[in-house]
């Protein structure tokens, strides 16, 4: 079955919460510290159409399913998040998903690309101040940390200091440090989604 677009799977994700849990999310989706604000009016009294509306329109349609997931996750809807996941998983580069979601060796749980390919990328990676820059201007990283992993030599020692708060971090922090790595390491990205 092709992958649902984005679009259409926030939809069908957010059709299926209870009354309860669909009051968290929307709660969930003003409340995020650090994140695109999304203005209480845009949400209070709106179905799960205009929610996912307004999902796409503020956080575009190759963020909307990740940042979806990760609020998903935070009400404990992770199941939901998982389904979201694997159905927009097979999008094409351009909307972000390609290559993002690979299972883990286990088969448990699914492994972002960016964890997945953590070793490689420590070494491999030779932009690390374009990427922190973006890094920076995303607000996954603070300007404390950015400072600190600038001041650090080599670049291998930059990167794994890089890594520091993307483990605490959600999907959505993973995903715009793999748009960066996208946009300033496209060689090497492309060069191990080919060996997948």
């Amino acid at each position: 079955m092709p992958p649902k677009t984005p679009k259409a799977a926030i939809k069908d994700a957010l059709a299926n919460l209870s009354k309860d849990d669909f009051e968290a999310f929307c709660h969930a989706l003003i409340d995020r510290p650090g994140q695109p604000n999304v203005p209480y009016n845009k949400v209070e009294g709106k179905n799960f159409l205009r929610i996912a509306d307004v999902l796409m329109s503020t956080f575009t349609e190759a963020k909307a399913p990740s940042v979806t997931a990760e609020l998903l996750e935070e009400i404990g809807c992770k199941q939901q998040a998982t389904q979201l996941l694997k159905e927009t998983s097979g999008q094409s580069s351009n909307s972000g998903a390609a290559g993002v979601n690979t299972p883990a060796r286990d088969g448990s749980a699914e492994k972002h690309f960016v964890d997945e390919h953590r070793t490689v990328l420590i070494d491999r990676v030779t932009n690390v101040a374009s990427i922190l820059d973006d890094l920076l201007h995303e607000e996954v990283i603070s300007k404390v940390h950015y400072d600190e992993i600038m001041a650090l030599s080599p670049r291998q020692s930059q990167m794994r200091k890089l890594y520091d708060p993307l483990y605490g971090a959600g999907r959505a922090a993973k995903e715009v440090f793999f748009k960066s790595l996208q946009a300033h390491e496209n060689h090497l990205i492309q060069d191990l989604q080919k060996k997948e």
